[in-house]
């Protein structure tokens, strides 16, 4: 009978075992009227909270205000600066700015967010140079507290630029010098800090993470109560899909929400299929242009290292194939320019100087260039070889796996490519790995962003795209200018341009900087898409923002949390 027992008492022990799970990966089964789930935003598994961390995990990436906040949140849909743990932004002078924080602030923990925690955030980039907001300090001289709320910012006369400044107050989140202070007194760069108790001043906290999943809880007792309310949902899922498809058969089913995934044809969800799905727009381009993926050149590489041979390989592209297909007519044939064509930026199109000195697809042309102007000659295998005998290609273009916008423009430009001449390939690595061989530079091509739709554009994808300033050489990491392109007049026309408030001269400059683009290419734009992608399902929650219920703008990052305060339970 002993035995019997402990045998008894065994198996009773294993299957309490058998159904327990570590910590971290515990997942409780949530409510569903009260748990939103969302997409696009992590394609991994959990790696950090950190903030500081160039790869972080959702939702410290990005600008998400969920966990972490910034001082204010910039909102596409007016191009303003919404408040967040900052209630005003004064513009005293030409050089001088004023913050004045929110009444209550304070940190998950209950201890006071103060103005102490913001000056420690931003000194931070004073004495760690492995952080991202490093070059706030090349346009702000002196940050200072001038009461127990108030904040002075002292901006750099000879680099002048509020529109830059703006962007480093909605885009860095403010961390709890009480916790972070042993941090950055310590051994570990802050960048690498791996943080799995994270402890911030927004509407959520972790609940649980696993290789499947994160999980938000709402923070009820969240310091913006009396001035936000609180977000809807009590929950907030990111289940971790292995690809876009997956993602989006779930938007499909109503198991996600939110998304901000690439969704082909989405208008076939509900004109096609009846479902309660939308975006923004009912019609073309259903999503607020904002941004320009770049294809993105290692002007190192032996023939990429020939502005001949960049301009060859731009008109070998088919632009109205990639809009019509990768971007599933969320796009108009992408322009040769930095600059957006319409909306804010629009203003600064120079569309002469485009049609003089800019490409289309045209592989006649991709001929001419290397056969007349370049010299080379076509082997039996149909790809050029340079007069020193550096044959074009192999290259491999690289685009994160699971990313099927990014890879079908990228299969379409590198199959142009060969066709033309030039022996072009695709490469998938997880996004990760993508954007650490990306940040050293160890790449041929690679397709990526810079600087959507802020408070600084379209100075900030210039400067993403062509200053050299703070950027280390290769093997070193960047977060800009990822190939490492210089010329000599950049750094004066983009100081001139950011301190100019003569729209004129704003459009003269700017003209100017597109002219070194069109003249050296060291990226190609390939496409226009959304600054962020933004689907929902009401299934389950309803009242989402679109074009004629314009409540909160069509975002998930920055002003973006103000959705979670407009919608309800669809009962």
């Amino acid at each position: 009978m002993k035995v019997r027992s402990t045998i008894a008492a065994l198996l009773g022990l294993l299957l309490i075992l058998s159904t327990a799970a570590p910590l971290a990966a515990q997942e409780e089964a949530l409510p569903r009227n009260e748990t939103l789930y969302v997409a696009g935003m992590q394609w991994g598994p959990f790696s950090t909270f950190n903030p500081l961390s160039p790869n972080p995990t959702w939702p410290s990436n990005g600008e998400n205000e969920y966990l972490y906040e910034t001082l204010f949140a910039f909102n596409i849909a007016t191009g303003n600066l919404d408040p967040l743990l900052a209630k005003e932004l004064t513009v005293v002078d030409a050089s001088t700015l004023e913050v004045t924080l929110q009444d209550g602030t304070a940190w998950q923990d209950g201890t006071p967010l103060t103005v102490d925690d913001v000056l420690f955030t931003y000194g931070l980039a004073q004495d760690h140079d492995d952080i991202d907001y490093v070059p706030f300090w090349s346009y702000v001289t002196e940050m200072t507290a001038t009461g127990d709320r108030t904040i002075q910012i002292k901006l750099d006369p000879a680099r002048l630029n509020i529109g830059l400044v703006k962007r480093y107050l909605s885009n860095v989140h403010i961390l709890p010098q009480h916790i972070w202070t042993e941090r950055a007194e310590g051994d570990t760069a802050l960048s690498q800090v791996v943080d799995e108790t994270p402890v911030g001043s927004g509407p959520y906290k972790v609940l649980d993470y696993s290789i499947e999943r994160i999980a938000l809880e709402r923070n009820d007792d969240y310091w913006g109560e009396p001035i936000f309310g609180l977000p809807a949902p009590h929950y907030i899922v990111h289940p971790i899909f292995e690809s876009n498809d997956a993602g989006n058969l779930a938007l499909q089913r109503g198991e996600v929400d939110l998304s901000q995934q690439f969704a082909p044809q989405i208008w076939k969800m509900w004109e096609d299929d009846g479902l309660p799905v939308g975006a923004w727009f009912t019609e073309e381009p259903y999503h607020i242009p904002g941004n320009i993926p770049l294809l993105h050149i290692n002007i190192s590489r032996p023939g990429l290292d020939d502005p001949l041979v960049r301009r060859a390989l731009a008109y070998s592209i088919n632009y109205a194939q990639i809009a019509a297909t990768a971007m599933s007519r969320y796009s108009i044939p992408v322009q040769p320019s930095l600059i957006i064509p319409s909306g804010g930026e629009e203003k600064y199109f120079d569309a002469d100087q485009v049609a003089e000195l800019g490409w289309e697809y045209n592989p006649e042309e991709t001929r001419r260039i290397l056969e007349e102007e370049v010299g080379a000659t076509k082997g039996d295998d149909g790809i050029y070889v340079l007069p020193d005998g550096t044959r074009l290609g192999p290259y491999t273009i690289l685009a994160s796996f699971g990313w099927t916008d990014w890879q079908t423009a990228v299969e379409i430009a590198a199959l142009n490519a060969t066709e033309a001449g030039i022996e072009v390939n695709t490469e998938y690595p997880e996004a990760p790995q993508v954007i650490e061989r990306r940040n050293v530079g160890d790449f041929d091509m690679l397709i990526w962003t810079h600087a959507g739709a802020t408070p600084a554009s379209p100075w900030q994808r210039f400067r993403d795209a062509l200053d050299i300033r703070d950027v280390p050489d290769f093997g070193g990491v960047a977060y800009w200018n990822w190939n490492r392109f210089s010329h000599p007049d950049v750094a004066d026309l983009l100081d001139q341009v950011a301190a100019a408030t003569d729209e004129e001269m704003q459009k003269e400059l700017y003209s100017k900087l597109d002219r070194i683009f069109l003249e050296n290419i060291p990226v190609i734009p390939l496409m226009y898409r959304p600054l962020e992608f933004y689907e929902y399902n009401e299934t389950y929650w309803t009242g989402f923002p679109n074009v004629n219920n314009p409540v909160a703008p069509p975002m998930h990052e920055e002003a973006g949390v103000e959705v979670l305060y407009v919608i309800t339970p669809n009962e």
